[in-house]
């Protein structure tokens, strides 16, 4: 029995529907996931994250989802953007108190960012993340996947779906994480066994994540509104944890110069 959310908006379940057009989303994911980590030159992630954005949109239409199905129509786009503001401040608060206290500023210390440059964070920020991860990403799972197994399936098998294949999504740029982070390092250990413990993780809680992302969209009727947290959570990270790494290195030479 489908579960029944007032004031939810999505498409409504259509019987009779073909298989294949989901078969070609997930097929079509696959080689995006893995030619995006593991094929493609990391200079040219934004035009495969674009191209496949455009791939599937076209792939939603001819399976029949209008924009207004998928999220993209234009009478929701105030309600988007009031909900993806309210995302981004809170997530920005969220992100300054975690940076005031020791234990919790130690997870923003990914080495991998420490090390860009300041023009290099901005373009990973602003623009990389933005226009490729959460664009790309927010299409894909909340605008198209969602909408094609909400007219096949309904509602809550659309939502369950779509966040596990979301998280699912994740396994091959969590690999090797726990290395980077010595957070994240410091809890699941290291090793073959730390690297699963920190693929699991990761599934975990991108899984949640998406099942987050979804209510945030069928509530606001637009993707604007997971976007905007989408972006907040990591656009914002990356600026916090290159902001304190860069303060910590710091600090030393601080000490140093005072003896």
């Amino acid at each position: 029995m489908d579960l029944i959310f007032p004031g939810a908006i999505y498409p409504d379940q259509v019987a009779g529907l073909p298989w294949w057009p989901l078969v070609l989303v997930g097929v079509a994911l696959i080689v995006i996931n893995i030619v995006n980590n593991r094929v493609a030159p990391q200079e040219h992630y934004l035009l495969w994250a674009f191209v496949g954005s455009v791939v599937l949109l076209a792939i939603g239409l001819l399976d029949g989802n209008d924009f207004t199905d998928m999220g993209l129509g234009f009478s929701y786009l105030l309600p988007g953007l009031i909900w993806a503001g309210i995302s981004i401040t809170a997530v920005t608060l969220v992100y300054l108190v975690g940076a005031i206290f020791k234990k919790t500023r130690e997870a923003f210390a990914d080495e991998r960012i420490g090390t860009l440059s300041g023009g290099r964070l901005l373009f990973q920020s602003l623009i990389e993340v933005p226009l490729g991860t959460v664009l790309f990403e927010e299409i894909a799972f909340r605008a198209v996947l969602f909408s094609m197994l909400a007219r096949r399936f309904g509602l809550t098998t659309a939502i369950v779906v779509s966040a596990i294949l979301f998280g699912l999504w994740h396994i091959l740029p969590s690999i090797g994480t726990h290395e980077n982070n010595p957070a994240l390092g410091s809890v699941v250990g290291a090793g073959r066994r730390g690297n699963i413990l920190a693929i699991l993780a990761s599934v975990v809680t991108t899984t949640l994540a998406g099942v987050l992302f979804t209510f945030m969209r069928i509530f606001s009727g637009s993707v604007l509104a997971p976007m905007g947290f989408h972006w907040a959570t990591n656009g914002l990270g990356y600026g916090f944890s290159w902001v304190l790494l860069r303060f910590r290195r710091r600090e030393p030479k601080r000490d140093s110069g005072g003896e």
